[in-house]
């Protein structure tokens, strides 16, 4: 496939910098041929159907989890996380592989809709089809789970699939195509190209069937344009600025021990982590001196050393800096930590209290283990103010008695509540955001159906007298229509 094989970048060990694989950087031409490759090996992958293709996908599940320990090793060297992070993740992303192989054939199932009255003597079904190449360009956070959200769910469904990981994970993208391969009928099916922001864009540009692209809400907006030239559907699971709502009945100690592990676990770069928590003021004291005492519990640290590890990307450590300085400025209190924890490439955890609103620590994706605590005066004003950023992935709500209540009036695509994150790991519902927070699903019945796109067949059972879609209908044809609809007040269906 790689006619340009001179070109190659590095992936670094994040801790200490130190070069721990080399790899392709495939241009233009390289990832053309993938996805053309992937396109002819289509048909074939039809073929096998269902049954089939849940067979090739569970044996992938088993060679995963077989070699658990080796690929978490992978993750921990990539990303600099802990290496029991990284089994979770394996874990999860095993999870959603058995999940979507079992159930796409349901999901997928031919229905039969309602022809009504005037159309009873057709038969009328809608059938979902698998759309042909599916693109996948992957993060750095999580590299084996989010990907795995898009790539797995496109492949039960009957795509193939062409991946870009990150250039901070590449190793991990090509570990599971080549663990595919192991136990794929053909080539092909499943193809991994390596390679910076170029081999994105030329992925983008390559005429796949659709997109599903991980990242910022900024990259985001570049792909969406590059891929709207060859009109190319997207997915697009962007970042978020997820808020925490604290009621006063809620179980104070169980919500501060999700809300600090939910903001500083993979060292806070979870875009479905806690960054701002609204608390209400009657409990907020309690609260506040519960998460400084756990905050003073946890550290970070190389892999076996540290609670959480470094800031895998290193240009994000300004971004994390610049968030801590703009709050303590607009006039927010550093109740754990503050500028001081800045000890690069690790950050220790940061705690704010009473920061302003308009500070970027408040309305900007910080992806850092930092924390914004403000006192509310009730519920209302904590949804007021959860709703009113430019994001909208996900959130927690902690409240005995008005969880539900508070969860359905926030704009977003996700909401735990008494929990954190849960949602990421129950394979039936969808995962996904609103506003910036992006747009389309991947997860459950909808992830299944966002690689597919929907047929309609409509079928003559038997013929009729009158025929209304004929040069040869007459007057009276058209006096029984119009009495029809007035019979049916329009109600044809």
């Amino acid at each position: 496939m790689a006619r340009h094989k001179s070109a190659t970048f590095d992936s670094h060990f994040p801790v200490t910098g130190e070069i721990i694989g080399t790899y392709l950087i495939h241009a233009d031409d390289d990832v053309a041929d993938a996805v053309a490759s992937a396109r002819i090996v289509f048909e074939a992958w039809q073929e096998i159907g269902f049954a089939g293709r849940k067979k090739v996908l569970l044996a992938w599940s088993k060679i995963i989890l077989e070699r658990s320990d080796e690929i978490s090793e992978l993750i921990s060297r990539e990303t600099g996380k802990p290496t029991s992070d990284a089994k979770l993740e394996v874990s999860l992303a095993c999870t959603h592989l058995g999940w979507a192989a079992r159930h796409a054939e349901e999901i997928m199932r031919t229905s039969h809709r309602s022809p009504g009255p005037i159309m009873a003597n057709m038969s009328a079904t809608v059938e979902r089809c698998a759309l042909g190449v599916v693109g996948v360009i992957g993060p750095w956070n999580y590299p084996i789970f989010t990907p795995m959200g898009s790539i797995v769910y496109a492949l039960a469904a009957g795509n193939t699939v062409v991946f870009k990981p990150s250039e901070y994970t590449p190793g991990v993208g090509m570990w599971l195509a080549q663990t595919f391969e192991e136990i794929a009928p053909f080539a092909h099916i499943f193809t991994c190209i390596t390679g910076l922001a170029d081999t994105g864009r030329a992925l983008c540009k390559s005429g796949v069937d659709k997109l599903a692209f991980t990242g910022s809400t900024k990259t985001a907006k570049v792909v969406a344009a590059a891929c709207a030239k060859t009109m190319t559907p997207v997915v697009l699971e962007c970042g978020g600025k997820d808020p925490v709502i604290i009621a006063a009945d809620a179980n104070l100690k169980r919500a501060a021990d999700a809300t600090i592990w939910s903001a500083m676990s993979n060292a806070g770069q979870t875009c479905i982590g806690a960054e701002r928590v609204y608390v209400d003021e009657k409990v907020a004291d309690q609260f506040i001196a519960l998460m400084i005492d756990l905050a003073k519990t946890i550290h970070p640290g190389a892999p076996g050393l540290g609670n959480y590890g470094p800031a895998t990307m290193p240009k994000q450590l300004d971004v994390i800096e610049s968030h801590i300085k703009d709050a303590l400025a607009k006039g927010g209190t550093a109740v754990f930590g503050g500028i001081g924890s800045m000890k690069r490439p690790f950050v220790e955890p940061v705690i704010f209290v009473d920061v302003p609103e308009d500070s970027t620590a408040v309305q900007e994706e910080t992806f850092g283990p930092t924390l914004v605590i403000n006192r509310v005066k009730n519920m209302n004003e904590a949804i007021a103010l959860s709703n009113a950023t430019r994001y909208g992935l996900a959130a927690s709500v902690w409240s005995k008695r008005h969880g539900k209540k508070i969860a359905s009036q926030l704009k977003c695509g996700m909401v735990a509540i008494n929990s954190t994150i849960s949602f990421a790991a129950i394979a039936s519902v969808p995962f996904g955001g609103v506003k910036d927070s992006g747009y389309g699903r991947i997860h459950g019945a909808e992830g299944i159906l966002e690689f597919t796109y929907s047929r309609t067949v409509v079928r003559t059972r038997f013929n009729i007298p009158i025929a209304f879609t004929s040069f040869k209908r007459t007057a009276g044809n058209d006096k029984l229509i119009i009495a029809l609809s007035k019979l049916l007040k329009g109600r044809f269906g």
